[in-house]
């Protein structure tokens, strides 16, 4: 699909790898809408990029979701690319008999699966409806075999690629939506510290895998480590 000239919306827009994307799609030529919970975080992101604009808001949150699908889309009727990238992941110990491992998968799969499900059904009408549209699915490696550190982080990325795959070959009929999946391996952002993240890959390699997958309509975004899994999709 065109790499210019696209509106798009990239949720968890303010840090890491979603800012990231943003830099990279804003600098190409696109209008970018980036989204967080800080507002003070958002605007300091605003300040890196050219052509940019932020909604402020919790995707995670019913009441949330509902306000920013109804403000991207009647404030930004040209939206035609939709990023989901947001995430939760926690260290989840399951050998620990004191760790809520289920609040923390909880939190996990809200964010990480049913949000995503909810809010791009909001905004699925006014997709289908553009001339070149997209949807890209951030996941991760850990879909490919989970850990002993993020066994339910995995989990509910792991659930995301199956929803993921469930919903390109819902459109498969309809040349202009295309479903996209970015895999990440560790990527060295504030999200990924706590896992040693500082050995990771940068962000805006991600972001590059992705722009190139753009260009080439491919659907599948293996970025670094996780090009070796290339043989299971």
């Amino acid at each position: 699909m065109k790499t210019t000239n696209n509106t798009i919306f990239i949720s968890g827009g303010s840090a890491g790898i979603g800012l990231a994307f943003a830099k990279k799609l804003s600098a190409a030529g696109n209008k970018v809408i980036i989204n967080g919970r800080n507002e003070e975080r958002l605007q300091n992101a605003l300040k890196e990029l050219d052509n940019a604009v932020a909604i402020q808001g919790d995707l995670s949150v019913a009441e949330d979701r509902i306000r920013i699908a109804k403000e991207l889309t009647t404030q930004y009727p040209e939206v035609n690319i939709i990023i989901n990238n947001a995430g939760a992941a926690f260290m989840n110990d399951l050998s620990d008999s004191k760790n809520n491992a289920a609040e923390k998968a909880f939190q996990e799969i809200n964010t990480n699966y049913l949000s995503v499900i909810d809010f791009t059904q909001l905004v699925l009408p006014h997709l289908i409806q553009q001339k070149d549209a997209a949807i890209v699915n951030i996941t991760s490696i850990a879909v490919f075999r989970g850990n002993k550190y993020l066994p339910t982080y995995s989990a509910s990325k792991a659930a995301l690629h199956l929803y993921t795959q469930g919903l390109r070959d819902s459109f498969e009929e309809n040349p202009n939506l295309n479903v996209y999946e970015v895999y990440p391996p560790l990527v060295n952002t504030e999200f990924s510290a706590e896992i040693g993240g500082a050995n990771g890959i940068s962000p805006s390699e991600v972001a590059d895998e992705l722009f190139l997958a753009l260009e080439k309509n491919q659907f599948d975004v293996l970025v670094g480590e996780s090009k070796k899994f290339a043989d299971k999709l």
